[in-house]
């Protein structure tokens, strides 16, 4: 190194140069998904497109940049779970590239995460769930389609990677569990009710009914493996395709499209099952959290229970003294 001032590494080189190996240690290393990891890859080249616009030397990063790249996004309307994930992306690389020794001081030491910023989940009444399960016209094999895709869906608390990638054997008569593959090529075994798996039989006998063999191309002459398949380079439905279908149908049934997701329909699942009782860590290893401090975003519905039983059954509540 030559005497005076270091020179600086332009934020475009050094993320050229670290991200990769960042991204290729959580897959290797944490297990991430590739979802997340393509997120993390985003998140991160963002905040080098805002290091290279305020000229700011990546390797002299300090806690002061890193907040005001977060108080940039927030301003441009971020929402907090993104911002989240954000700062643990950011923590997540300058952790890395300090226990490398690539630098010698980690900026986000003490950078707190955002607790996902006081974000709790929206969720959905049961009432909404049925108006939304009854939106569906189940008069056309697509209806059908999304009708078994919304069953299983609430029935199982799926991610919806999970649900479009289900395999055909997820469909069989006489299973009373699925096999799901989350995150990190983890396998879970979730229930199915017995609504699901009408809904799942309903649109199977409606898919072979409509399938005129010697109408088919010779390419297509082997069935699918998936369950719900696409002519799509996947071979199955895309997250994308059916997160539109579920906004549409929920315009159908009265709802702000806005409002819905997939994932809402997760977090009602398990909103639903926790204020019916169910033990978090159950919910947890359904929903296929690794971390339990994952599932506490719940625990909101758990203390309402909780008072709720005090207040009817303690000897001592109101009323009862």
């Amino acid at each position: 190194m030559s005497s005076g001032s270091p020179a600086k590494t332009p934020a475009g080189v050094f993320f050229q140069r670290h991200l990769p190996l960042f991204l290729d240690y959580l897959s290797a290393e944490k297990g991430l998904a590739l979802n997340t990891l393509e997120a993390y890859r985003s998140d991160l080249a963002g905040f080098g497109r805002f290091l290279a616009s305020s000229r700011t030397d990546p390797e002299g990063v300090t806690r002061r940049d890193i907040v005001a790249f977060l108080g940039a996004r927030r301003a441009d309307g971020m929402s907090p779970r993104t911002l989240a994930r954000v700062t643990s992306a950011l923590r997540g690389l300058y952790g890395f590239l300090s226990a490398e020794k690539v630098l010698e001081a980690d900026p986000t030491a003490d950078l707190t995460n955002a607790r996902r910023w006081a974000m709790l989940p929206k969720v959905l009444s049961p009432e909404d769930v049925t108006r939304l399960l009854d939106a569906p016209d189940v008069a056309t094999p697509r209806g059908l389609r999304n009708r078994a895709l919304f069953e299983v869906l609430y029935a199982c608390g799926l991610r919806v990677s999970e649900l479009v990638s289900l395999p055909l054997s997820a469909a069989r008569r006489d299973a009373r569990m699925i096999v799901v593959r989350g995150k990190g090529d983890k396998e879970r075994l979730v229930p199915l009710n017995e609504s699901s798996k009408q809904a799942m039989a309903d649109y199977l006998a409606a898919a072979e009914a409509g399938r005129d063999p010697k109408d088919a191309p010779k390419s297509a002459a082997k069935p699918s493996k998936w369950l719900f398949p696409s002519f799509g380079e996947s071979g199955h439905l895309t997250r994308q395709h059916f997160a539109r279908d579920l906004k549409d149908l929920a315009v159908a049934a009265g709802l702000p499209a806005r409002a819905i997701s997939p994932h809402v329909l997760r977090h009602a699942f398990a909103s639903h099952l926790l204020h019916n009782g169910a033990d978090l860590r159950i919910v947890q290893t359904l929903l296929g959290h690794t971390d339990i401090s994952t599932t506490q975003i719940y625990t909101h519905v758990v203390e309402e229970r909780l008072k709720s039983l005090v207040r009817d059954l303690h000897p001592l509540a109101e009323g009862k003294t």
